[in-house]
């Protein structure tokens, strides 16, 4: 196995922080950037967009619209490298106004892959709301199924 470069994890990192700054300033044309020609989208609620285009043009209505005025949170839980040329990262985030929440709402997982052009880009994103009470109740009556990072 190879090891991780460090630039490569800043790199990762600083691809997220991108999307976050892209986000914050409602540029749907910035946000699509950071993602594959042929990504694909999966938002919390189901929907799935299928390439850079469909998440440019979705997003510039979304930040015109529901998502008006709104901030991104994300709390990188992980990145896991696959060889020299992909990686997944999991993390909690979520959209807001006004102050940032303590707890985030979301689970998001990011697949990313270096690109010709030595870049690294989001090739897809699936994002989950989280159900805390659901969860709880879950843990509950089924302890076997509560992740190791939680016990």
């Amino acid at each position: 196995m190879q090891p991780i470069a460090d630039e490569d994890v800043t790199a990762v990192q600083a691809l997220l922080a991108r999307l976050l700054d892209a986000w914050e300033r409602h540029d749907a044309e910035a946000y699509g950037a950071v993602f594959t020609e042929d990504a694909s989208y999966t938002t919390y609620v189901g929907t799935l967009y299928q390439g850079r285009r469909d998440i440019v043009e979705s997003h510039r209505t979304l930040f015109a619209g529901f998502l008006k005025g709104t901030r991104l949170a994300d709390e990188i839980l992980e990145i896991r490298f696959y060889g020299t040329g992909s990686a997944v990262v999991n993390s909690r985030g979520d959209t807001y106004k006004g102050a940032r929440p303590a707890k985030l709402g979301k689970v998001q997982t990011y697949t990313l892959v270096r690109e010709g052009d030595g870049q690294w880009r989001i090739a897809a994103f699936h994002n989950t709301k989280r159900k805390p009470l659901m969860e709880a109740v879950s843990y509950r009556f089924a302890p076997g199924i509560v992740p190791a990072a939680e016990r």
